[in-house]
């Protein structure tokens, strides 16, 4: 997945998604330890970004590895990655949404859903996230399209919730540059899109 090289924090796997969803279909109590070994990290950083705080962003992946408990089965995920990052997410949102926090990551999440207006909402359940995967298959074929660099640029930014600084200093650019190229590839997807008869 396209994310993944965009991921400082990506951690090593010891169990299969196949293996993993074995756990939760025998409603395993491993399958959450394993569950939070594997991505406990992810999620935590996907949170934090968001939230902007350790503590809320902590209760954040406790909340989706209940969500992950409470919704498997019947959901059978063909990738955890991407399943319990989309989970993570609408979590977090819809904390930070209830909270109006003001804290610099939070506005920082903000400013990045602003800058995607024109873009197809994000869902706000897994359902809706699992129905949405002809769209996820369109962006993830759009970001194929790109240089490496762009795409890792606009992971970092909307996957990771990165502010412009950070993605400047960790691609050893410069914030305008940064600026610049989030710009075009937000003009070539909403094209790619709209091309798709998705938007």
């Amino acid at each position: 997945m396209s994310a993944h090289e965009a991921n400082p924090q990506k951690e090593v796997r010891d169990t299969t998604d196949k293996e993993l969803l074995a756990l939760y279909q025998a409603r395993n109590q491993n399958a959450v330890k394993e569950t939070e070994n594997r991505f406990g990290g992810y999620c935590y950083t996907i949170a934090y970004n968001i939230l902007g705080s350790r503590q809320d962003a902590e209760e954040c992946v406790n909340d989706t590895l209940l969500r992950l408990w409470d919704s498997i089965p019947p959901a059978e995920p063909d990738d955890f990655y991407a399943y319990i990052a989309a989970l993570t997410r609408n979590l977090a949102r819809n904390r930070y949404k209830h909270d109006h926090a003001a804290k610099r990551s939070g506005a920082e999440a903000d400013l990045a859903l602003d800058e995607l207006v024109q873009m197809p909402a994000a869902s706000d359940s897994v359902e809706e996230t699992v129905d949405g995967r002809r769209l996820g298959a369109a962006i993830n074929a759009f970001l194929e399209t790109l240089s490496k660099k762009q795409r890792v640029i606009f992971v970092q930014r909307y996957w990771y919730g990165m502010a412009v600084e950070e993605i400047a200093e960790e691609q050893h650019m410069p914030k305008g540059t940064v600026t610049v190229s989030l710009m075009r590839t937000r003009k070539k997807l909403q094209s790619y899109l709209e091309r798709g008869g998705l938007m």
